[in-house]
């Protein structure tokens, strides 16, 4: 007589498409605490493309500022010895036309401060009118270049150009405040100006300047007027301000110099713009390291909120657990279903979330009127961060279910 053994139990299986569906209905189960669960892994992701959207953003402008203007401005000082007066400065009469023609070169302009004399001050009348006496304005002599390197631009009239400055004519550029402190309101009256006792007609109304504003307090008149007018030592040396092409500064820098005075370019200092690329990435590495730590701490609490709520169902569903069990799932059926309910929440959380942080870079960028920038890679892996959040927020919930032993889950 033959004895058969009884053929071991076959050990049950999960297919992939029974663990979705049973993840699925798990959290279709209770919705609003689904939403809830992923709303964390929603405002972590959401911070880490807006925090990183904004960083590179604000990186992108910073170094657009950097190239429109640091980059695109040299200056010269007259430092040689033929610069102690106003009459003997270093600079040629076509100082001007001699830098401009350097390739790159925008605009070119010399200025200096005058020095008035104890008796010499400021008025908007003739001598006599104490009461119109402003002594806090500043006397500056500029070639005509000046106002095209300074960028500026006027409220009323016009500035002196190379014809005032070749014939001498007594004519005068002011700023705003300076023409409020003289009672200045408006051109059409031909208002004039004293220094001293020398009217100068006032042509011209700065309203703003993108370079040099002390333009902006004082009254400017024309180099060949200054020179015939006042011999007194200026006030600081005399100074050329050139405006160049993005990417030009440099190189002008070294040939300034030499094409004002090729006998003695030693008598100039120039000051070239400093390389803007090495504090543009101090500046954009540091704005990188603090946004996306704080991004790493957003997906942090965002992981621990679906950590928390995970481990509260699992204490709920016990008796669910405990019937799966009885009808034969292992306990890596329930570690895979629980993990797999955390993972499609941390998913669905980064998908949402990337939407939300995405829109948030472009009404800030919309606002500010910027360019948003975006890394694809970033916008690429934060759906993924998201769905690695869920499975390690899962990790110990999903163990901690797979060990509840059967018989104890049914009592309860």
């Amino acid at each position: 007589m033959t004895t058969h053994r009884p053929s071991a139990p076959e050990r049950s299986r999960l297919a992939v498409r029974d663990l979705l569906s049973e993840a699925v209905a798990g959290m279709l189960q209770r919705p609003a605490r689904s939403v809830l669960t992923a709303l964390g892994t929603v405002l972590g992701v959401g911070a880490f493309i807006a925090v990183l959207g904004l960083t590179g953003t604000a990186t992108s402008q910073i170094d657009h500022r950097f190239n429109a203007l640091t980059a695109t401005e040299v200056s010269v000082t007259d430092i040689g010895s033929g610069g102690a007066t106003a009459r003997d400065l270093s600079f040629p009469r076509d100082a001007d036309a001699r830098v401009t023609r350097l390739n790159g070169v925008l605009a070119a302009g010399v200025s200096w401060g005058v020095r008035l004399g104890p008796q010499e001050a400021v008025r908007a009348a003739p001598v006599g009118s104490a009461n119109s006496v402003d002594a806090r304005t500043q006397v500056i002599a500029a070639s005509p270049g000046i106002w095209q390197a300074s960028g500026a631009r006027f409220a009323e009239g016009r500035a002196f150009d190379g014809f005032h400055d070749m014939h001498h004519q007594q004519v005068a550029v002011i700023g705003q405040a300076t023409a409020a402190r003289l009672g200045i309101t408006t051109l059409r009256t031909q208002p004039a100006v004293f220094i001293g006792s020398t009217a100068f007609t006032v042509i011209g109304i700065l309203q703003d300047v993108e370079r040099k504003p002390e333009l902006l307090m004082s009254v400017t008149v024309p180099r060949s007027v200054a020179e015939r007018t006042w011999r007194a030592p200026t006030d600081e040396g005399a100074q050329m301000l050139i405006s160049t092409q993005l990417g030009a500064a440099r190189q002008i820098a070294d040939e300034a110099a030499v094409a004002l005075r090729p006998d003695h370019p030693e008598y100039f200092r120039v000051t070239a713009p400093p390389d803007p690329r090495s504090l543009r990435t101090a500046v954009g590495d540091d704005l990188s390291q603090l946004f996306l730590l704080l991004a790493g701490v957003c997906l942090v609490i965002g992981a621990v909120g679906i950590a928390n709520t995970t481990l509260v169902a699992v204490l709920e569903r016990t008796g669910e657990i405990g019937l799966r069990r009885a009808l034969g799932a292992r306990g890596v059926h329930i570690t895979l279903q629980f993990l797999t309910e955390t993972a499609t929440l941390g998913l669905l959380g980064g998908l949402v979330g990337t939407s939300i942080g995405v829109v948030v870079v472009v009404a800030v960028a919309v606002a500010r009127q910027w360019t948003p920038v975006i890394d694809p890679v970033t916008l690429a892996a934060a759906p993924v961060l998201g769905l690695l959040a869920g499975l390690l927020a899962g990790l110990y919930p999903a163990w901690r279910a797979s060990r509840i032993p059967p018989v104890e889950a049914l009592r309860r």
